[in-house]
């Protein structure tokens, strides 16, 4: 069976840390090329419709802010069932999280059986436009880290020559 892969960014641009994950997916797809089997998608703050994308993957690798008490700036690296445990915030109570979607696909029985979340502890998640600066300092290392995950799901990510090219095999859908 072919691995599919889905790189899945959460995030709301209008709260400051929180819009990190789509900032990471920005950079991604302007400096990379990834194969036609990773798609890209910007979920943005998307709710339920994230489950159309998230069901049939094999590779979920997410891209989020994690609060999880460590210093804000802090890389983080959640695999498999530590996931629920950890991303639980809403910032709303009309808001759907990333963990409900998760439990709808567990109740569906459609949970790809790779599951990582990549992400930095926020330093704020105020309303707002842009990172803070403890976060946007990690945003590179925060990519690496999935151009390395993807190495190791033996996916290659090469290098664009140029970036800014639309061209790319991800699809970006901006929701806010």
């Amino acid at each position: 069976m072919q691995n599919n892969i889905l790189i899945l960014a959460l995030g709301n641009l209008l709260l400051s840390d929180d819009g990190l994950g789509i900032r990471a997916l920005e950079i991604l797809q302007d400096r990379y090329d990834l194969p036609a089997t990773v798609k890209c998608v910007d979920g943005g703050v998307l709710g339920l419709e994230l489950l159309a994308h998230v069901e049939g993957v094999t590779h979920l690798l997410t891209i989020d802010a994690v609060q999880n008490g460590q210093d804000p700036g802090t890389l983080v690296r959640l695999e498999g069932e530590e996931i629920p445990k950890k991303i639980s915030i809403k910032l709303s109570m009309h808001q759907v999280s990333f963990a409900d979607i998760m439990a709808l696909s567990l109740l569906r029985g459609t949970v790809p059986p790779r599951l990582v979340v990549w992400g930095i502890v926020p330093a704020t998640l105020d309303s707002g436009v842009g990172l803070s600066q403890r976060v946007e300092e990690q945003l590179i290392p925060l990519v690496e880290a999935v151009i390395e995950e993807l190495r190791q799901w033996g996916i290659t990510a090469s290098p664009r020559l140029t970036s800014g090219s639309s061209d790319a095999p991800c699809s970006l859908f901006l929701a806010l």
